[in-house]
């Protein structure tokens, strides 16, 4: 009897090793990748024709950016989440979507086993399992790569003996891309001295003349750019072809691993620090003193949570409610120029906006107070501070 088993497929050397090592066992493999925003038509069928030459049973593409997005890029923007205030999670985020989206397939499937080609030195083998086990506790783990602890060329050398004589020579540089931004890895990430090159990230800079965009967002979630309305999903994507063009969203983050290490990881992710840095702007017209005071920490506890893999925990969901219910005057429009490899914040225009001139000018003018009742404010917000002078001498 075939042992039906679900293999979360990127056509990879990894997975292309557990393919074929896992149909020569005799499972019967079902290979499913997960499109979070980094596969074209083209793509998806080369994956096909791979896993099917491999010996797997089947291959699926899901199609989940509209799921990404809904799910968790939505509340990336709202929570204006920055992992150690440089990283829009642009990699470690899809990680959940795909997990989900492959318990399903195994499910519909009812395959008895779903493996995955994670090493034992990452943060995605943390994630897959997690979500794995939670959603999907009878469900046997298969990690072919981890439990073997396989070299690239004890993987190599086992498909050149079965058969597969395929190149496999190993890029400069690993591209992982999404919809998100672009993870990008090399030998100076691997250390802390050097940069990435100019050579190493997907986009060139082809504009060097300073471009003025408008991007509208409505109830927090950017709809529109210039004088077009688009879903938020077509907006994020236009943004990333305008700002791209510019080589704008570079850099190098570092941070601790959910194992235990630091780690470092180039990224280019455009669209997304400059649709939550012009929606951070929006907020800050729009939103109460201690509105913004409480996001920053839930933004921040939200990003840490879904790059530990800890999406299923109830109190992201609890997150996601606050978060949600402080976007409902986060309407308007942010004004930004594009320069190369950097962007400037312009201003706003909103309905909501709570710089009410009528109130009075910062700094200027008051509207709304007289003298003796601001100084009377500051004499008793000096009461406290007064009290414990007195006291402590």
């Amino acid at each position: 009897m075939n042992k039906k088993l679900v293999l979360a497929y990127s056509g990879g050397l990894d997975t292309s090793y557990c393919v074929k090592s896992l149909s020569e066992a005799g499972y019967e493999v079902h290979a499913v990748s997960v499109n979070t925003g980094g596969f074209d038509t083209t793509e998806v069928s080369a994956l096909e024709s791979k896993a099917l030459t491999l010996g797997a049973k089947s291959y699926t593409n899901i199609d989940a950016v509209e799921t990404f997005y809904e799910d968790i890029v939505k509340y990336l923007i709202f929570g204006n989440v920055l992992k150690n205030n440089t990283y829009p999670l642009s990699v470690s985020a899809e990680r959940v979507t795909q997990a989900v989206a492959i318990v399903g397939h195994a499910n519909k499937l009812g395959a008895q086993y779903i493996a995955h080609g994670s090493t034992g030195a990452g943060n995605d083998q943390v994630r897959f399992d997690l979500i794995f086990q939670t959603l999907a506790p009878k469900i046997e783990i298969i990690t072919p790569i981890r439990d073997n602890k396989l070299s690239r060329e004890e993987e190599i050398e086992y498909l050149k003996s079965h058969g597969v004589d395929w190149s496999w020579e190993k890029a400069q540089y690993s591209i992982n891309k999404g919809l998100w931004g672009t993870s990008v890895g090399g030998s100076e990430t691997l250390k802390s001295r050097e940069p990435l090159p100019d050579s190493a990230y997907p986009s060139d800079c082809t504009k060097t003349a300073s471009e003025k965009i408008s991007l509208h967002f409505d109830k927090g979630e950017l709809v529109g750019i210039n004088d077009t309305t688009y879903s938020p999903v077509q907006a994020i994507q236009q943004l990333q072809t305008l700002a791209g063009a510019f080589a704008i969203g570079r850099d190098i983050h570092v941070g601790d691993t959910i194992i235990g290490i630091k780690g470092r990881v180039g990224f280019e992710a455009a669209a997304a620090l400059a649709s939550i840095k012009a929606h951070q702007l929006l907020e800050k017209h729009t939103l109460s003193k201690w509105q913004l005071h409480h996001k920053d920490y839930i933004g921040s506890y939200y990003g840490m949570m879904l790059h530990e893999g800890q999406y299923l925990d109830p109190v992201m969901r609890d997150f996601e409610a606050l978060l949600n219910s402080s976007q409902k005057t986060v309407t308007g429009t942010v004004f930004i120029t594009l320069h190369p490899y950097r962007f400037t914040l312009d201003g706003i225009k909103s309905d909501y906006d709570l710089m009410d001139n009528s109130f009075g000018t910062y700094g200027e003018a008051n509207e709304a107070w007289t003298a003796d009742e601001a100084k009377g404010f500051i004499k008793l917000s000096a009461n406290a501070g007064k009290i414990y002078q007195h006291v402590n001498k």
